[in-house]
């Protein structure tokens, strides 16, 4: 259970308070408020009550109702795997575990197709999954096989440890060779499907990135992540003037087609969990990546 102070007269309802605090959905917020997961002074209240100075906000635990998670074969490109990990190479426009609406086709259903053993620290629409990269984002992903495999490997995500690089094609000629970005990102307070760089209720969020090569009109960069928040590349990059090529949500107008952002996870490092030796892998560009990038080549975008 988490318990909120309120410790300012701030007279704001708590539905719209908790929005901005939990990062959830109004419709998720009023339904643990229905159902009583959220109480103020152990006491049940409605959507409207406005907050108080000396309230105390009690938070039970709380986990939507989903279908049962079918194994499906998937075809899954594994770089590696032994018996505590495995590393996939996520294609395109596949969407990393199951959510409300959305149980069918994603990379756990695979998962539990290919391998029987799986982590279930994350719960059970979650198995294996460590950490994760956005539906339209291609790339590695480190899977966990045992529950003592995966607390060492997100440790080594808590701690910074690993190496991610990532590759983008991003809009507009950077001139800098190299650079940081240190910005927090937090939800859109005017979209709340969105990430957006802001001072509140907002997150420390790092990126390096490094020129690859320019274009006339876009730059290919190679991009370090010292922290994992949802959208990071994506926001920071917008927040920057150069937004992910044919990104569907943070980019420009203009999309190249229909394939989503010219993101790549390309490498990943770890320590292993049983041999404790660095171990890292590399992929190639997917073809929709490629093909993006051969337009600008031929400069015909």
């Amino acid at each position: 259970m988490q318990k909120i102070m309120i410790n300012d007269d701030i007279n704001k309802r708590i539905d719209s308070y908790l929005i901005d605090v939990l990062n959830f959905s109004r419709s998720k917020i009023q339904k643990m408020l229905k159902e009583n997961y959220i109480k103020v002074n152990d006491k049940s209240i409605k959507n409207s009550y406005l907050l108080k100075k000396g309230d105390v906000i009690e938070i039970s635990d709380y986990e939507e109702e989903m279908p049962s998670i079918a194994a499906e074969d998937m075809n899954l490109d594994i770089v590696y795997e032994d018996d505590d990990v495995i590393i996939v190479n996520k294609e395109n426009g596949v969407v990393v575990h199951p959510a409300v609406g959305n149980a069918n086709h994603t990379l756990v259903n695979g998962l539990m197709y290919h391998s029987k053993k799986l982590s279930d620290v994350n719960g059970s629409f979650r198995p294996g999954i460590v950490h994760r990269i956005d539906a339209y984002t291609t790339g590695l992903l480190m899977i966990a096989k045992n529950n003592e495999a995966h607390d060492f490997l997100a440790k080594q995500l808590e701690e910074k440890s690993t190496t991610r690089k990532y590759v983008a094609l991003v809009w507009g000629v950077i001139e800098n060779d190299t650079g940081t970005i240190d910005a927090p990102i937090g939800r859109d307070r005017q979209d709340r499907k969105k990430m957006a760089v802001t001072d509140q209720n907002s997150k420390e969020a790092i990126t390096h990135f490094k020129v690859l090569k320019r274009y006339k009109n876009a730059t290919l960069i190679e991009l370090k992540l010292e922290t994992g928040r949802t959208h990071q590349i994506r926001v920071h990059m917008n927040y920057i003037g150069h937004p992910v090529v044919n990104d569907p949500v943070y980019g420009r107008r203009k999309k190249i087609d229909e394939t989503g952002q010219c993101l790549h996870a390309k490498t990943i490092g770890f320590i292993h969990p049983r041999t404790k030796k660095y171990m890292e892998f590399d992929s190639e560009l997917p073809e929709c990546f490629l093909n993006i990038l051969n337009k600008f080549e031929s400069e015909e975008v």
